[in-house]
């Protein structure tokens, strides 16, 4: 969660493979792949991408795409593919921080890139596209303010999509209503032939895709009408859209502090609690500073078992697990939650099919029941899938009950985009979520909600980014700024806590702004998050005794 990065999320670079001229492989669905028929299927960011002449891997054009102070130079096109497929991506390259990527495959998106490339080099990536899947956006971009970068002979290769004579599904019949809450409404239809999934629509808008034939929609508002409809997928296309039903939500009484029960505050301090030795203060959890409202476990441990986890004390700790349990049940009697968390830098669960997804709420509630804790903490670094992480967190939910507390701590590149996967699995939990506490760290500079790029370690850099959550679906009371609690904590992104504490009159009152303002002020936004009440213990509590009096004093 703490190693240092030149720019967050970013995967490894690829290696070479043969060098072919990509534009003449066989099966390559993507169009105009050499760039010989000028930018023809292609669509470049603010004018950015041209076709010259050279440099040229082959043929006689390749891209030449500039990047600006507040554009990467993204060049994409659409691509049909089909469900439930496997494909390779791939694109000869030249220049620095030169990008390539998928999006909207439906599972994890993914991409690769190289920090330098003097000549040609070809960068590769692969992905399987979800169960309701029939097209996926290809793209490349450089980094913003650097020197224009080259491409060439770009491939998808893998099943083609919407292969000829296949029919596109007719519309669902039977679809009703299930269980109501006062966020939530349940819904079921009957099976289509030929279906590979399911679109669901609330008044007009698309607001979920499932595999099988029920789905629950949340983030409603209490006492108020909906009308949903659904459509069938496969290949081929979507169907006409189901007769209509009408739901309206309970009533919903006093909101309380949120998501997470009573026993998480309206304004709340997350705090990470190290299971291991790293030259931070070691502590028990009874040590932890009581300014602390949510206290992570980091971390669980993945099992042989794809999506399975456990959690073991460390023994340098010389921790008993039945003074662990104690120490867990008094902080919970004072207030406190007590979760789980599920990765970390180093994290390799993987919950990417049903069975995973099973085995991961099967096995947290487990530790659950075993240890004492309210909830689970997702801090996957290393990639997620919306479609089987929200599967998991749901049917961990039913098991837990309403009082399950849910917490997020995405990197901010995994928060760029409503469509990035750790965004979209938080909207589908928006119900049961408790709150995103995004990483301000390690990153290196990311795209603010107006457009503009802002340099990690500002006011702006919080308030700018957080913003793209609190419009972009997320409730006030779900977003929460994450930072280090000391330089030795991170690699970057260390604020003196009198930043995080202005960041936060910011959002909350619209006083203390750099010169990033929001349109509105959001009272409600629920606080702070540090890594990790070890190292704040180390630098003497100087983030929990400055930010925590700050977290608790908010309107």
């Amino acid at each position: 969660m703490a190693a240092g990065l030149v720019l967050a999320g970013l995967p490894a670079l690829a290696t070479a493979t043969a060098d072919a001229h990509a534009a003449t492989a066989e099966g390559n669905l993507a169009k105009n792949p050499g760039f010989e028929a000028g930018l023809a299927g292609w669509s470049c960011s603010g004018g950015s991408g041209a076709v010259v002449g050279a440099p040229v891997h082959g043929g006689s054009g390749a891209l030449k795409a500039a990047p600006a102070g507040g554009d990467n130079a993204r060049c994409a096109q659409v691509v049909s593919v089909r469900p439930n497929s496997s494909y390779t991506l791939a694109a000869w390259v030249q220049g620095s921080y030169v990008h390539l990527g998928a999006g909207g495959t439906g599972t994890t998106d993914v991409s690769t890139w190289t920090p330098s490339a003097g000549t040609w080099q070809q960068l590769s990536t692969s992905f399987t596209t979800g169960p309701s899947t029939t097209s996926v956006t290809v793209y490349t971009h450089g980094w913003y303010g650097q020197a224009p970068y080259f491409a060439d002979d770009i491939t998808l290769t893998g099943p083609g999509g919407g292969e000829p004579g296949e029919p596109v599904p007719g519309a669902p019949g039977g679809l009703k209503t299930g269980a109501v809450t006062a966020s939530s409404v349940a819904l079921s239809w009957d099976a289509v032939a030929g279906a590979t999934g399911y679109n669901v629509y609330r008044d007009g808008a698309k607001v979920a895709s499932a595999d099988g034939t029920s789905a629950t929609v949340g983030g409603l508002a209490a006492s108020t009408s909906y009308r949903f409809e659904v459509t069938a997928t496969n290949a081929a296309g979507e169907s006409p859209r189901s007769a209509a039903v009408t739901a309206t939500t309970t009533a919903g009484g006093d909101p309380g502090p949120g998501p997470g029960g009573p026993s998480v505050p309206k304004h709340a301090v997350t705090g990470y609690w190290q299971n291991f030795s790293n030259g931070a203060t070691v502590q028990k959890i009874s040590d932890v500073q009581s300014q602390y409202d949510i206290i992570a476990v980091a971390f669980a441990d993945a099992t042989a078992a794809p999506g399975a986890v456990d959690f073991r004390l460390d023994p340098a700790l010389n921790y008993s697990e039945a003074q662990f349990k104690a120490d867990i049940a008094a902080k919970q009697a004072a207030g406190k939650s007590v979760v789980i968390s599920i990765g970390g830098e180093r994290g390799t669960v993987t919950v990417n099919d049903a069975a995973s997804a099973a085995r991961f709420a099967d096995s947290v509630h487990a530790l659950m029941q075993e240890y004492g804790f309210d909830g689970v903490d997702i801090d996957l670094e290393n990639g997620l899938n919306p479609t089987y992480m929200t599967q998991a967190l749901r049917a961990l939910s039913a098991k837990a009950g309403s009082k399950l507390v849910i917490t997020m701590a995405p990197q901010t590149i995994d928060m760029q985009s409503t469509s990035a996967g750790y965004f979209r699995t938080a909207l589908n939990i928006k119900d049961i979520l408790t709150v995103v506490n995004m990483q301000y760290y390690n990153s290196g500079s990311m795209n603010g909600c107006d457009g503009k790029v802002y340099a990690q370690g500002s006011v702006d850099f919080l308030t700018a980014l957080a913003c793209i959550q609190l419009e972009g679906g997320l409730d006030p009371s779900q977003v929460g700024l994450g930072l280090p609690a000391s330089p030795r904590a991170a690699g970057g992104g260390y604020v003196s806590p009198s930043v995080v504490n202005n960041a936060l009159d910011c959002l909350a009152k619209g006083t203390g702004c750099g010169a990033f303002k929001p349109s509105k002020a959001y009272p409600g936004i629920r606080g702070a998050m540090t890594w990790s009440t070890n190292w704040d213990a180390a630098a003497g509590n100087a983030w929990s005794g400055a930010v925590g009096p700050h977290v608790h004093g908010l309107p």
